[in-house]
């Protein structure tokens, strides 16, 4: 699980006291790098990299290199026609001999700019497909200005995929009542119903199993002879050739490895993609999450379902980190009282944890982003997802404070306090704590919200089905928000005033309510499982503190602002919601879960969206951001071996983006 980054923070300013050094020493960093469409592109520091040993970095360059190459991967899972349409337009751009200020080529260079960031047709969160600004008969045209080995033979099916509307509408449909997988254009599936896919993995599953494998996690789904059939994603199998190149800087990984612990960790991990065997990926997750030692870590594989429809195959991602010693204090102290979190839930007793094993957190400095994880990014991950491995052998939490950091910096002078808090002393509790609150509200949500709870003996991991992702969010921001009002984290040192959390609290209700809809098109319902888990907190909440006034909608000259009269009503009231979600999920209590989503979390009031955009549209913000990697040079010495790595932040968008289509792309002919 992992929690995206949220829309307000990165437009609210901050000036918490703590801030890391990094923030003293940018003032020649500069962290925009492009600006299109809705989307701003930043860059982010990897501090400390320059202070790890000699095998550190040469660890990291491998796994780096080991994350680029499975970048093809996801831009393929995310439509069939992705690899073809992203050459297709790269060339035409590349090979471009005209007015570069026309018209056209400005919509060509915007429309690629746009698929490159949601590695695809489809924007990353909304799903929607992509509407090209430049005409169907300018394309052909230059087209026939390639070169004859560079012109499709497919010319015309892939202007029917880019131009009719019709066609691969939307990537995930979440839709009630429809056939998710039909209505879908994410290549996971082929040929196959909803029910039908359903009904195969039903039949599969064994519900005595205590330990199950996480069915259809590596797998794509089609159909065969008239027999639903799974081609697995492994060597030799489906994206063989990207796995090929995956394995080969894994195994140059593995020479670099800190200690024999991350070695077997990278041994398992190679095993797994040489079988695709999702036994083994569970031997593999074990073997991770047990090692707790290691400096360096990293994530690399098909990780989360969000793309899925059905919420079950993942989507493949990379980040490689080190951790952030210093700012690792605040996890430690929140995994060492796991226990005292969990007793002290508001959730029943019976679906608590009566021990909680294994759960690791820390701060991490991220030092490439890639696949899922790119140029959109996470701020917190919470592994592995099995529920049996995270009951018996723990789980990974961790914040990425360098990300959350450039957010942060990127954002300065917004205009965004002024616009949507309701007050000046509201501004300034927000200026003061923001920062602090809300790492602190991702160190909860992915340390310990997460991993709080358990299921109900015989209760199907998959039991929510669609729901699924956006009711687990639901819970761990619950978990989150519940305990950052807690007196234990002024005990645990994490804060320092017990009025802190508040801002924290305004911030989410205004963006759960408010602010995160300029991230939808008007007449557009809210589909994203993070945007729709924050919509129903906050929705749950203002209908059931209403007739204590616990949250108010007032209009200020003529501005609808979010007031917060009842904070501690307020924390009561999530963990009322906390206890209903907990037992949806420990029971898997789909219809309940499905009625809370569809009642509190899809619609939108026309009206107050209207308002957010217009508003929005005074202030010039992006609202959604991603980032460009640093470049990692290794230098040899005279036996062949990484004797330093040297880091380079000044690549640009295009560039990398071209690099990386020209030196990681094996799926592409």
């Amino acid at each position: 699980m992992r929690l995206k980054h949220i829309a307000t923070t990165a437009l609210i300013a901050v000036a918490f006291s703590t801030q890391t050094a990094m923030a003293n020493n940018n003032n020649k960093f500069n962290y925009v790098v492009d600006r299109f469409a809705d989307i701003e592109v930043l860059r982010y520091k990897v501090p400390g990299f320059e202070n790890l040993s000699t095998r550190q970095k040469g660890l990291i360059y491998y796994l780096t290199e080991a994350a680029i190459a499975g970048r093809d991967i996801l831009w393929d899972q995310n439509g069939k026609y992705n690899l073809s349409i992203r050459q297709l337009i790269e060339n035409v751009y590349t090979h471009f001999t005209g007015n570069k200020e026309s018209r056209q080529y400005k919509a060509l260079e915007k429309y690629l700019k746009l698929i490159w960031f949601g590695n695809g047709i489809h924007h990353h969160y909304s799903m929607d497909k992509f509407v090209p600004e430049f005409d169907e008969t300018f394309l052909r045209y230059e087209v026939t200005k390639l070169p004859e080995s560079k012109q499709p033979s497919n010319i015309d099916e892939l202007c029917k995929v880019i131009f009719d509307p019709t066609v691969a509408a939307k990537r995930v449909n979440q839709a009630e009542g429809e056939d998710l997988i039909t209505t879908s254009a994410c290549n996971l599936y082929e040929g196959v119903t909803q029910q039908q896919v359903e009904d195969y993995y039903n039949a599969l599953k064994d519900t005595t199993d205590l330990t199950p494998i996480s069915y259809g996690l590596n797998t794509r789904v089609t159909m065969v002879d008239g027999k639903v059939t799974e081609q697995v994603y492994r060597l030799g199998g489906l994206y063989s050739e990207a796995i090929a190149r995956i394995v080969d800087n894994l195994t140059k990984a593995r020479e670099y490895a800190e200690n024999e612990k991350q070695a077997t960790v990278i041994d398992k991990l190679i095993s797994y993609y040489k079988s695709g065997d999702l036994a083994m990926f569970d031997d593999y997750s074990i073997e991770w999450v047990e090692d707790t030692n290691s400096q360096v870590d990293f994530i690399n594989g098909f990780i989360e379902s969000y793309g899925d429809p059905l919420g079950m195959t993942g989507a493949w991602e990379s980040i490689v980190n080190f951790k952030n010693i210093e700012a690792s204090q605040r996890t430690e102290a929140m995994s060492e009282n796991a226990q005292w979190f969990e007793d002290h839930s508001p959730v029943d007793p019976r679906f608590r944890k009566e021990e909680v094993k294994g759960v690791t957190a820390k701060v991490i400095t991220a030092a490439i982003l890639a696949g899922d994880a790119y140029p959109a990014t996470p701020i917190g991950i919470n592994l592995p997802n099995a529920n049996w491995i995270r009951a018996a052998h723990g789980s990974k939490s961790v914040t990425i404070e360098n990300i959350t950091q450039a957010y942060d910096e990127a954002s300065h002078g917004s205009g965004f306090n002024e616009e949507f808090v309701i007050d000046e002393s509201t501004r300034q509790l927000m200026d003061k704590y923001l920062f602090i609150t809300d790492n602190l509200h991702t160190d909860l949500h992915e340390c310990l919200g997460h991993g709080s709870g358990r299921l109900l003996p015989g209760v199907d991991p998959d039991a929510l089905k669609a729901h699924g992702s956006t009711l687990e969010e639901t819970r761990a921001d619950l978990f989150a928000l519940y305990y950052l009002a807690d007196p234990k984290l002024l005990e645990l040192g994490l804060l320092d005033n017990p009025e802190a959390y508040k801002a924290e609290y305004y911030k989410y209700i205004l963006n759960g309510m408010m602010t995160q809809l300029m991230r939808i098109e008007p007449g557009k319902d809210v589909e994203e499982a993070h945007m729709r888990n924050r919509k129903l907190i906050s929705e749950w909440a203002y209908e059931h503190g209403r007739s204590e006034n616990v949250i108010e909608m007032v209009t200020i000259e003529g501005k609808t602002f979010i007031k917060i009269n009842d904070y501690e009503r307020l924390r009561e009231l999530f963990g009322e919601l906390l206890e209903e979600i907990q037992r949806i999920k420990s029971e898997g209590d789909y219809e309940a879960g499905r009625d809370l989503v569809e009642k509190y979390a899809v619609k939108v009031d026309s009206k107050l969206h209207n308002e957010v955009l217009e508003r929005y549209s005074r202030l010039n913000i992006a609202p959604y951001k991603g980032f460009v990697n640093p470049v990692y040079t290794p230098i040899f010495d005279t036996e062949g071996n990484i004797a330093d790595v040297m880091i380079d932040y000044s690549e640009d968008y295009v560039s990398q983006m071209l690099r990386y289509s020209r030196d990681y792309s094996p799926l592409t002919k």
